[in-house]
């Protein structure tokens, strides 16, 4: 029996504690007691939740008048429910909205490193939460980066529930979409697998199949009928700008809004949390204003 001499136990051991500690440091997620302390020190009620899918859990976090419209945020990949956290506790927005935040599939306390790669079922997950706001409406949803379609095919399958899209920097055109399944193939083979932090074995396991998967949804685009803002950064690297003009050209039965910012980047709920801000304003106020009208 060959004994392995103490260097190679060294890094072996070293390499072992390096990939427990990105694990631990790279969840992209806040713990309920995190969340709570947060919401205390801003003296705002918090809701913490989640919805029984079958196999899967839908986890969420909201603030505000159960009475209100809803607005539901929801974070790109990798990422978690804690993206839009600080959206939760706007005062401009509590005023006027119920605010949910989600942990997507694979994310957060959603089955945390279980993707669902198809977004036609990251919408059905998303169903049971949209229906127990449906007596309060207009919902609306915010989606950042591969939040945007997945929010977009919610509209798509679910036109009932949907008054209003946000897309932020939303990656929704699969002929932009980056060729990198050079990398993420071998990321998502077993040992890789094991090793990667479960926040990117999901985000690799999900982006692996986004471009097939907004293939899919290139025919359902003209079935959006609500209203649909959508914010981009000319800076973006990494998505294109031009998924803004798909977005323009494809939703042909839909009234858009195309706000592009120069100077701004990819990280806009970050940098610029104003612009959603004011593209949720904005949208309760022609929603709500319609509904004033036809009364």
């Amino acid at each position: 029996m060959k004994i392995l001499k103490p260097r190679y136990i060294i890094s072996i051991a070293s390499f072992a504690v390096i990939m427990v500690l990105l694990h631990a440091c790279m969840t992209f997620r806040m713990s309920g007691k995190e969340i709570a302390k947060h919401f205390k020190e801003k003296n705002i009620a918090v809701k913490q939740d989640a919805i029984k899918i079958d196999k899967r859990t839908q986890h969420f976090v909201a603030t505000g008048k159960e009475d209100s419209p809803t607005v539901v945020f929801v974070h790109g990949s990798p990422g978690s429910l804690s993206a839009f956290i600080d959206f939760l506790s706007d005062s401009l927005l509590l005023s006027r909205a119920y605010l949910a935040t989600i942990d997507r599939p694979g994310f957060g306390y959603s089955n945390f490193g279980k993707a669902e790669p198809s977004l036609k079922m990251q919408a059905a997950l998303l169903q049971p939460l949209l229906e127990l706001r449906k007596q309060h409406r207009p919902i609306i949803l915010v989606g950042h980066s591969l939040g945007g379609p997945v929010i977009a095919r919610m509209a798509m399958d679910y036109p009932d529930l949907v008054d209003g899209l946000i897309i932020v920097a939303g990656s929704i055109d699969p002929e932009l979409e980056p060729n990198e399944r050079w990398f993420r193939v071998p990321l998502a083979t077993p040992f890789f697998s094991w090793l990667m932090p479960l926040s990117f074995k999901a985000s690799n396991d999900e982006i692996l199949e986004a471009k097939k998967e907004l293939e899919l949804m290139l025919p359902l685009w003209k079935n959006i009928n609500c209203p649909v803002i959508v914010l981009q950064g000319a800076k973006d690297k990494l998505v294109p700008p031009g998924n803004a003009d798909f977005a323009k050209r494809m939703m042909t039965n839909a009234p858009v809004t195309l706000v592009l910012r120069e100077n701004v980047n990819h990280f806009i709920p970050w940098t610029h949390p104003e612009m959603i801000q004011q593209a949720i304003l904005q949208l309760l106020d022609q929603i709500e204003g319609k509904e004033v009208a036809k009364q």
